[in-house]
């Protein structure tokens, strides 16, 4: 599974599903996780209803939908292995990226070990190297 090359040249939307301890859940646009290794990912959020959920229930599902026709992508099934507020690896990432930082609020880098990958739709896990439709 190469999400690194896949999230680099993927064009697309994406959707980061979080519940807390009762099990509300909530939905929320995200862009592109930053891809940390083969295994790991993150995502930069602000204080608000996706990084509160985590905090009392580590689980996470992300959706891609690829641009284009059809129904492409992937849906990614993860657990949060860190949390880091304002952090110097954030700020690199930031940089990187061209973000634009909204002056005087927290952010979080949220870390998350993948679990499964799962193309957009069916139940089969999914190889990340764009065949299968993937």
């Amino acid at each position: 599974m190469n999400l690194s090359e896949y999230f680099d040249k993927a064009e697309g939307l994406g959707v980061l599903s979080t519940a807390d301890a009762s099990g509300h859940v909530d939905t929320a646009i995200y862009a592109r996780p930053h891809v940390m290794d083969d295994e790991n990912v993150a995502f930069i959020m602000a204080d608000k209803k996706s990084h509160h959920n985590l905090q009392s229930n580590p689980h996470a599902a992300y959706l891609f939908k690829s641009n284009g026709s059809g129904y492409t992508g992937l849906r990614l099934y993860m657990k949060m292995t860190g949390d880091e507020k304002n952090s110097e690896r954030m700020m690199d990432l930031i940089r990187r990226k061209n973000y634009v930082e909204d002056e005087g609020s927290d952010l979080y880098l949220v870390s998350f070990r993948v679990e499964k990958i799962l193309g957009l739709t069916g139940s089969g896990e999914c190889p990340v190297d764009g065949k299968d439709g993937h």
